[in-house]
């Protein structure tokens, strides 16, 4: 009996120390995902199932790299890369960090409007309004009540988005052998290759890798080496590995319901016109789902998105600005687009073009960081490690600068 306590109490206590990684885990489900893993399935159906598998794979690793560089050296990324730039690089790498961060709050912002468009009918500069202030509640218990409280909010509106992605594939379950199909790496022509691109970019996102490693810091310290340390990387593989999983299935979810649903119908073009299609074809309890899952995506999102961005201006900077008024400052941009009555998905797919941008800018730093014995110590990746975080950053860098081309030339 005091045995099986002991275990219970160290599960519990292992438990309790989950919670970073589920809070960065939401910008792999933002409403970039919606856009471009809907896209992928009613285009290709179950073609690109595979590109969702890789992509949460590697993300899995990159996120792993970014929590443990927090607890190793105490410094979140944009620190580590302050401590080592010269002023003139660090305001220039500020720069592109701010635009991505900005183009990340576009999205989410853009993405709640459009949920509240369809769940109410309301116009979509008023729903990215509200969305904006719903955010800044949130953003308001992490200021006053800390990380924690913050973090079970956001692993509720988690919560509440896979309830919503994944309920479609209990209404009317997808293919078994298609998906299973799926699993083999193809393309089909330089439409799906784009599509995997933006699947990609949207999955493994700049601000997640900044945040994920101050996250980590704040909630766990800098534990000296030995078997405390030892112990929360461990408990940090588990947290990242479940906080991938879940963001993985949901993603999964999305690609599956449309490529089963939505597959071969050509009036779907856009989030709305997806959402109609599912209505007409699952009912109104999975169209209703889809467009909670999409709100809550969009706040939950929006909310990260606007601490990632003040713990970057903080670690590159020393400058700190209140996230309430961050949050009013980066919400101007997405305002101004809903207000000029640019098409809301394509303003959506976009901003994953800009995001594409940055995302070298965090992982090639990321991955050097962990590698540098002097700075790692004992933690200092293995070499299998680094080679694999390598191999990563060449496939994640290649498909997106893919993506740039193959959006500006409009190939």
């Amino acid at each position: 009996m005091a045995e099986h306590r002991t275990t219970f109490q160290r599960a519990r206590s292992a438990t309790v120390l989950l919670g970073p990684a589920f809070v960065a885990a939401i910008a792999y489900v933002d409403p970039g995902n919606v856009a471009s893993n809907i896209s992928a399935g009613a285009q290709y159906g179950y073609l690109l199932v595979w590109v969702i598998v890789m992509a949460n794979v590697m993300a899995g690793l990159v996120q792993f790299l970014s929590a443990k560089l927090g607890l190793v050296t105490g410094m979140s990324l944009p620190e580590a890369v302050r401590d080592k730039a010269s002023r003139p690089m660090r305001l220039a790498y500020w720069g592109q960090a701010e635009t991505v961060a900005m183009a990340t709050d576009l999205a989410e912002v853009v993405g709640g409007a459009i949920a509240l468009n369809l769940l109410f009918g309301l116009p979509l500069l008023l729903g990215g309004v509200i969305t904006g202030v719903v955010s800044m509640f949130l953003l308001l218990i992490q200021n006053h009540r800390g990380q924690k409280p913050f973090e079970r909010v956001i692993l509720g509106l988690l919560g509440v988005i896979s309830i919503g992605f994944l309920a479609s594939l209990f209404i009317s379950p997808p293919s078994v052998s298609g998906t299973i199909g799926g699993l083999v790496p193809r393309f089909d022509g330089t439409e799906s290759v784009l599509l995997a691109a933006a699947m990609i970019g949207a999955t493994v996102m700049p601000h997640a890798v900044y945040l994920h490693s101050g996250l980590s810091r704040d909630r766990h310290g800098q534990p000296e080496a030995g078997p405390v340390r030892a112990r929360l990387l461990k408990i940090t593989r588990y947290d990242v590995g479940l906080a991938m999983l879940l963001a993985g299935t949901v993603n999964m979810a999305m690609l599956l319901m449309a490529a089963h649903t939505l597959r071969g119908r050509d009036d779907v073009d856009s989030i709305e016109t997806a959402h109609a299609a599912v209505q007409d074809t699952l009912g109104p309890i999975a169209g209703l789902l889809l467009a909670v899952g999409l709100l809550a995506s969009g706040l939950a999102s929006t909310s990260v998105g606007a601490y990632a961005g003040a713990m970057i201006m903080q670690g590159l900077l020393h400058r700190h600005i209140p996230l309430v008024l961050r949050r009013l400052i980066t919400l101007i941009p997405a305002l101004a687009v809903l207000a000029l009555g640019v098409d809301p998905t394509r303003a959506l797919i976009i901003s994953q073009v800009v995001l594409s941008f940055g995302i070298p800018f965090a992982l090639i730093p990321l991955v050097r960081f962990t590698s540098n014995r002097r700075l790692m110590g004992d933690d200092v990746n293995p070499r299998s490690t680094t080679a694999m975080a390598w191999l990563v950053v060449a496939i994640i860098t290649a498909l997106n600068i893919a993506l740039i081309y193959l959006t500006v030339s409009g190939k």
